[in-house]
């Protein structure tokens, strides 16, 4: 990519958020429709969770392969190409005429937002070299999701009451289409100088363990143990398949060498687990605002500004902060915060007091607001620039496969719980297992954040740089490293 000038690389972190906003904002504005999808749709709590997780998913299983085939055939070619499949997919959703045709129609959207977030980062990677100017794009690119999360309980809320749940997939044509005709004026081209070879043995691992997996979670309380082992086996079956093929190929979907890196390491972890604790809360304070509590969807959207406000907020502060002081403070401070807000659900029905419904809300959100721009610095950060578009899908994937398992799991374990009582009397006591889940959610965002951001860590990554720029040399030269 050529050297572009600083209003330039604006431009193009502008693009680029506006792909980032309509992924983000999808997952907010459908999380508040869900009660009225429900109703019209008559789904029942795991089809619920199918239209988020069938989206994440499919999002999930294709990010790496979308982030090395941009950077082999050429980054704005596959962002363009996602932005035109996204769209599309949006308005075949807004139409469906049934739970499983929406189901399927949220796949097809997951196909094209699969190019779009781990290529836009990618753009954004080689756009901005400097650490500390990529520091701050970051930031602003974390900022983005804050303003989906504040923007999407709202919006959608406002469409849901006026207009019905479909129109919230409307919304995300006109950005579609305007990303697309900016990207063709302004964004360079761009791929990684050495094309990597596919790797389809590899792909179909991947999607075999994680919709193995999810399927196992998702309907074990409604169909039991006999229907869903199978599916467990074949999810542990795919893992083991992987960690023993991926490391055998030269040019593999998953290069298993970014992990000998503990920040790398630490941040893929922590990605899987800040989203996780992400998808829950919002699956649980969504339904208990609007079943439980009977409120409106605008309403129930007013009443998670406190969320999305400080999101919103701290996301550029924690970029600026990563410039000058590096992940750890971010990632300590996000820890902190987000176990604190799930423990106040989880220990003290903090959904049943306003204040600390409030309280939990802000807590929640001002983790959240720290964790996401670590995740991604230390993700690309120290890893050759011909692999940015692997390492930040690697990151990327970790957090959809976070919040599909958090969806997965929490509404799992509130199925579980309601059973056949009455789904509001019932509620608080059924999430409170799940709410504990979240508080070890947060446990773990704080405590291996504090593990691999350290001098220990910080050398595991020099080491591990060193050794992959020493292959790329290597194979340039055409000598097997």
């Amino acid at each position: 990519m050529p050297e572009l000038t600083a209003r330039r690389r604006m431009l193009v972190l502008a693009i680029c958020c506006m792909s980032l906003l309509i992924v983000s904002l999808d997952v907010t504005v459908l999380n508040v429709a869900l009660p009225s999808m429900q109703k019209e749709l008559h789904a029942s709590t795991s089809g619920l969770q199918w239209t988020i997780d069938a989206y994440t998913l499919v999002l999930a299983s294709l990010l790496m392969l979308a982030g090395s085939t941009a950077d082999r055939i050429g980054r704005r070619r596959v962002f363009m190409a996602g932005l035109v499949v996204f769209g599309l997919g949006s308005l075949l959703c807004s139409i469906a005429p049934s739970l499983d045709a929406l189901i399927a129609f949220r796949m097809i959207q997951a196909v094209g937002g699969s190019m779009l977030n781990p290529v836009a980062m990618s753009i954004i990677t080689n756009t901005f070299t400097d650490p500390r100017e990529r520091a701050k794009a970051i930031g602003v690119w974390g900022a983005v999701v804050g303003i989906s999360m504040a923007a999407g309980p709202l919006v959608g809320g406002l469409l849901v009451d006026s207009v019905g749940w479909r129109s919230i997939f409307w919304i995300n044509l006109p950005v579609a289409l305007a990303a697309l005709l900016l990207t063709l004026r302004y964004i360079p081209e761009s791929r990684a100088p050495k094309a990597r070879r596919p790797d389809p043995v590899g792909q179909v691992l991947v999607m075999a363990l994680f919709g193995s997996l999810t399927y196992a979670i998702i309907e074990a309380p409604t169909r039991g143990l006999t229907t869903v082992l199978p599916f467990a086996i074949v999810a542990a079956a795919a893992l083991i398949a992987l960690l023993w093929y991926e490391p055998r190929r030269d040019e593999p979907l998953i290069d298993l060498r970014f992990f000998h890196s503990a920040p790398f390491s630490g941040a893929t972890v922590i990605a899987i687990s800040a989203f996780a604790a992400l998808g829950g809360f919002l699956f649980l304070s969504t339904l208990y605002l609007q079943n439980v509590r009977g409120l409106d969807a605008l309403h129930a959207g007013l009443w998670m500004i406190p969320l999305a406000l400080p999101t919103f907020l701290f996301a550029p502060v924690s970029g600026r902060l990563i410039g000058s002081r590096g992940p750890r403070p971010s990632l300590l401070i996000a820890g902190t915060a987000m176990t604190a807000s799930a423990l106040l659900f989880a220990a003290f029905d903090a959904e049943t007091h306003d204040v600390l419904l409030v309280v939990g809300y802000v807590l929640f959100g001002t983790g959240f607001g720290f964790v996401n721009a670590p995740i991604t610095n230390t993700a690309v950060s120290g890893m050759p620039r011909a692999q940015a578009g692997v390492a930040a899908a690697v990151a990327s994937t970790s957090r959809q496969l976070g919040q599909t398992l958090g969806v997965a799991v929490i509404g799992a374990v509130l199925a579980s719980g309601v059973g056949a009582s009455s789904f509001k009397d019932s509620f608080v006591t059924a999430a409170a297992p799940g709410w504990w889940i979240l508080t070890g959610c947060g446990a773990a965002v704080l405590i291996l954040g504090a593990l691999t951001s350290g001098r220990w860590a910080r050398g595991t990554a020099e080491r591990t740089a060193k050794r992959l720029e020493a292959t790329e040399v290597g194979e340039a030269a055409g000598v097997k490293v």
